[in-house]
């Protein structure tokens, strides 16, 4: 495979940027950028009592066209997040060792995405969902070659846009 010389740039500042990264201890450590202290509060009232972990992996597909996220479209049939784009994943299971062991789970349960194809480059910064999820995000490069096998009770589509848009 065959990168363009800014891709694979682009591609080693992300490495160096998520370098030694690990993912945040527990939803307990929420933390809400932006937000004023004195709002923080108000906003945890909006909450459930207690936030759910979770994980999403953000796959970064290296194409030789260039660099792609892969997103999926979750299925309009779902109580929760229903047709939302989003990242492949989900609440961490009682068996997973973790944010990156769910977040791969996660991505193989719904879209076929084998962790045989994902290199992990390291975590972003957790975020808290409205609907009471504590989501860890999980950054992986992918290599081209992999088939995806949705599951439609889950995911209506899954597609691929430039890194770059």
């Amino acid at each position: 495979m065959s990168v363009s010389a800014s891709d694979l740039a682009l591609r080693l500042a992300l490495q160096r940027r998520l370098e030694g990264t690990a993912p945040a201890a527990s939803p307990d450590d929420a933390r809400f950028p932006g937000v004023a202290d004195d709002d923080v509060p108000e906003l945890r009232k909006l909450l459930p009592p207690s936030l759910s972990p979770a994980a999403v992996l953000m796959p970064i597909v290296e194409r030789p066209e260039g660099l792609s996220v892969l997103l999926t479209r979750r299925a309009s049939a779902l109580k929760r997040h229903a047709g939302q784009i989003s990242f492949p994943g989900g609440r961490l299971e009682a068996s997973d060792e973790g944010p990156l062991a769910a977040a791969l789970r996660e991505t193989e349960e719904e879209i076929g995405l084998a962790r045989d194809f994902v290199t992990v480059a390291g975590y972003l910064r957790p975020h808290v969902i409205i609907t009471g999820y504590w989501v860890v995000p999980v950054v992986g490069f992918v290599r081209p070659g992999f088939e995806l096998q949705l599951d439609a009770a889950e995911v209506q589509e899954a597609f691929e846009v430039p890194l770059a848009h």
